[in-house]
């Protein structure tokens, strides 16, 4: 600013410099003031995504690269994967190790006013830039720029909202639950019915299919890093992870070696088989569907939920057209039929038991499935 000078009195030019330099001093100060943001914040407020308590995925368990040759370098020995409730009794060499619950990465290190693409950035969940309206997602610990695949104007991606499938009741019969490898929260409940025998049982299940990964494939690549859990996501969309939950080989579902999925490991598989899911629940099995099944006097169509799947949920297990990985294939099957492995094999230990639910057809008899497919996987509580 300009500085008076030329009056005459000396006094005057030094006061009049004075409260000049003061002036600018605030000016600069308040600049510093108003533009500052803080180093722990990567979201703006009011235009970032909001997740629901129901969809939320912070990706814990995703902070592994995709890449498979840096994971190999980097595998520990010392890292235990939550695979069985107890398997110190059998052979460790068809037994995945690993930490499935990765820690969480810091993303707010530096000022969010500096950065202006965190594509490649360490991410938990996702994120909207309210500068510049652009929506990134965590895909395997990184942010990846979001792109709409159907048209422009279809906006970008919002979580899926985890409570249409369970629409029919009211919200107070579920219960919640959050798996602490990734905070993914999950709908559960209890069904009171009759297994195969028509013996009276209990069982807390999940209205949901389990969601669980560290790391995502694309259609091609196989299961093979014992340290991490690796998933599918029909037609290699996460968005559809996020709705339908991922789709597992039989052996990354039950925790094993992948050689498990051309040999037998009968010998591996425990009563209440733990698996993937989250510490506290197992696997669920044939007994558990059986009385789902028995709950209702609707039968499988009880089963199915009504949104976009048929059904009218009567028992609230809530089953959705997930469809299915068919080996080095295809995806298929979505919205159509939903398939799920049991924990027990047949024959020669290639071929294992699995649920094959159709939009079409109220029949609930045992399949056949290759070990090498991926299907949904449900969880039950432990009693």
């Amino acid at each position: 600013m300009k500085c008076v000078k030329g009056l005459g009195f000396l006094w005057v030019a030094v006061l009049a410099a004075f409260f000049a330099l003061t002036a600018c001093d605030d000016s600069s100060s308040a600049s510093s003031d108003e533009t500052g943001v803080s180093s722990s914040s990567v979201e703006s407020s009011d235009s970032s995504v909001t997740l629901s308590g129901a969809s939320a995925e912070s990706n814990g368990s995703s902070n592994e690269t995709k890449d498979k040759s840096s994971s190999s370098e980097n595998k520990s020995s010392s890292s235990t994967k939550e695979t069985k409730n107890s398997s110190d009794s059998k052979s460790s060499s068809s037994i995945k190790s690993g930490d499935s619950s990765s820690s969480k990465k810091d993303t707010s290190s530096s000022s969010s006013s500096e950065i202006t693409d965190y594509v490649g950035l360490p991410c938990e969940g996702i994120l909207s830039d309210g500068n510049t309206g652009k929506i990134y997602l965590c895909v395997d610990g990184r942010y990846v720029l979001y792109v709409p695949t159907e048209s422009s104007s279809s906006g970008p991606y919002e979580p899926f909202d985890q409570t249409l499938p369970l629409k029919k009741f009211k919200e107070e019969r579920y219960k919640t639950f959050t798996d602490s490898r990734n905070d993914r929260v999950y709908y559960y409940l209890t069904i009171m019915g009759k297994d195969e025998d028509g013996v009276k049982d209990t069982i807390d299940v999940m209205a949901q299919n389990l969601n669980i990964a560290d790391v995502t494939l694309k259609a091609g690549e196989n299961m093979t890093d014992d340290t991490k859990i690796e998933r599918y996501c029909y037609n290699d969309d996460t968005t559809k992870c996020d709705r339908y939950g991922g789709l597992y080989q039989w052996a990354e579902m039950m925790g094993f070696n992948d050689s498990c999925n051309t040999k037998s490991c009968a010998d591996l598989i425990q009563p209440n088989h733990q698996g993937i899911c989250p510490k506290g629940w197992r696997l669920m099995t044939r007994h558990d569907f059986e009385v789902a099944r028995s709950s209702t006097e609707y039968g499988v169509y009880g089963l199915r939920s009504e949104y976009n799947f048929t059904g009218n949920n009567e028992s609230g297990l809530s089953l959705t057209g997930s469809g299915r990985y068919f080996y080095q294939e295809r995806y298929e099957y979505i919205d159509d039929s939903f398939f799920m492995f049991y924990p027990k094999e047949l024959y020669d230990g290639t071929v294992v038991s699995s649920q094959n639910i159709s939009r079409d057809s109220d029949g609930s008899a045992l399949s056949v499935e290759s070990k090498l497919n991926a299907l949904s996987v449900r969880c039950v509580k432990l009693k």
